[in-house]
Order: structure tokens, then sequence, then C-alpha cells
């Protein structure tokens, strides 16, 4: 008979000694917020700790690869009312548009008035609250769990952008709908992609893959009648030269061309593959949901071992 280990909740204080010094640190590295970005949906890149913000300094200040600034503020105790204040004061003195508050436990009035806050601002304000817990199996390491609390009612919000008048275009709602069934396949087809996040109006869906220096990007062209896949580098130019150094091999491996756009001009770097088709048209968009799932597994098969 197969014997199984129990799996342990242990103490936040037994893994993280000190709030600042130990678990911000910890948090901030690349390969552990990750964790965080796979809870929320959200990439978070370039983090920066304890961020001066008039007397007070934020526990981590970071972006998405759009450049919306994100906020994160760390408490492994309950809940008060000095940690609900700190938040929104960094989030308007730094004017950022995520911000995610990472707690031991959630006390009922917190998550009310996170709850508040999501329902009476705009899109650009987007609040998050999150219970995190430790957890082992036997001897193995711990291993962090993120629970979400509270989070952004993008349904809401968008009923009261229509309702004061600035609503969500209708292509950009289209181009929503067509992410989502993207990633409905891509769940079922996809073998390399880990993981998806959930779409919102926009002409690009990004896709993780697996380090904070890159990620992958779907994109809709409507007026090219046109999409592309492509691996987006933010800000690291030796990055981008070192893939092209193996540009021949990556493009054999791939089974197609790529198109190596550096940019010099500009920090981001990018390489991309296009293919035409308009995904407004019903009879192309079946084939062009096919055609960017399968290009970004094989991106996600080949490009993470030269990451």
């Amino acid at each position: 008979m197969i014997e199984l280990s129990k799996l342990v909740q242990i103490p936040l204080r037994d893994v993280w000694k000190h709030e600042a010094l130990d678990f911000t640190q910890w948090l901030a590295l690349p390969e552990n917020i990750e964790h965080l970005s796979d809870a929320i949906g959200v990439d978070i890149i370039n983090t920066q700790t304890e961020v001066g913000v008039g007397q007070f300094h934020v526990d981590i200040l970071a972006e998405d690869e759009s450049g919306r600034k994100i906020v994160i503020e760390n408490q492994l105790e309950p809940t008060n009312h000095d940690h609900l204040g700190k938040i929104i004061t960094y989030a308007s003195g730094l004017q950022a548009e995520v911000i995610v508050w990472i707690v031991e436990r959630a006390r009922e009035e917190h998550e009310q008035a996170i709850n508040w806050l999501n329902e009476n601002t705009t899109e650009n304000a987007n609040f998050f609250l999150l219970q995190i817990e430790a957890w082992k199996i036997g001897d193995s390491k711990p291993a962090p769990r993120f629970n979400i609390v509270a989070k952004p009612n993008d349904w809401a919000k968008t009923v009261k952008q229509s309702a004061s008048g600035n609503s969500i275009s209708d292509l950009k709602l289209r181009q929503q709908a067509f992410f989502e069934q993207m990633i409905e396949y891509g769940k079922e087809s996809a073998k390399h992609v880990k993981s998806w996040h959930a779409p919102r109006p926009q002409h690009w869906q990004n896709i993780r893959v697996g380090s904070s220096q890159a990620h992958l990007s779907a994109t809709l062209n409507s007026k090219e009648q046109q999409v592309a896949m492509e691996l987006y580098i933010p800000d690291n130019k030796d990055l981008f030269h070192k893939l092209f150094s193996k540009k021949e091999d990556i493009e054999t491996k791939l089974g197609f061309t790529l198109d190596w756009q550096e940019l010099p001009e500009r920090k981001a770097s990018r390489i991309i593959v296009t293919h035409d088709g308009d995904f407004l048209d019903e009879s192309d968009s079946k084939d062009l949901i096919k055609w960017l799932v399968e290009t970004a597994d094989s991106f996600m098969r080949v490009f993470p071992k030269y990451l």
C-alpha cells in the first residue's frame, strides 16, 4: 500500500522571521514574485524594495509589461487600519494602478473596505487583498500559497464606466472575447503553456515564460488583418543579442523563421512571427486561434531553454 504524507500548515514566522528583511526581500526575487503573478493574473516585473513615498516606504514597487505601476504591501499579521491607510497613500503618491495587500489574515471589515474601493473607483485603480500561507509535506521545504480574499470586479467597473459615458469600445470587447476563446482552446491543446491569464479588453494577451526578463504576447491587428505571436523583451538588449546569436538553432527547432527586431531606439526588443487573417471574421477566427495557440506552444517549447 502506498504511504502518503500529511500536508501541514506552518506558522509564517517560522519561515520568515522578519517581515521587511526576510519576507519582502524573498518575495521581490524574480523566481518568487512569479507565485504572486500566478495568483493575481498579472505579470510582475522590475521589482524594487523600500521605495520612498513622502515619509513612508512602500514594501515593493513594481510594474507589469504595459508599464502600469504595482504597489505591494506586506503584513505578516491580521489586517489593520494603519496598513489600509498605507496602501491608499502609496497608490495615490505613486499613481499606482494595481495595489496588492498581502496579509496573514484578512479581517471582515478590511475585506469589505477593499471591495468598496474596487466598486467605487475607476479601472485605473485595482485593489487585491490576499492571505498568504506556508505549507510543507513531511520534511519538505515550506511552500507558499496565496489565497485571494478580494479582487477587482471588472464587470462592475465596466458597467459603471458605461453609465458614465466612458464605455469600452465594441472592438475591445470583441478582442477580449477572441482571447477568451483562444485561452479555452489553449488550455486543452497547449502542452508547454503552464498558465493563462484572464483576458482584458485590449489587442494583446500576454503569456508567462517563466522569466521576468521576457514574456510572450499574442497581438491582434484588425486594420492590417493580421495576428502575431512574439517574445517581448521589455528592457534587456543583452538578452536579445544572446538569443540572436542562437538564431539559426532556435528557428530550426521552431520549424519557421522569425522577424528579429532589436528596436535600437527603444529599451524593448521583440522576436515576432505574423499570420494573415481577420479575427473579426468568424470564418477566419478559428484558424487564427489554432495558429496562435500552436505558435505559443512552440515558443514555450523552445525559448525557455535559452532564457
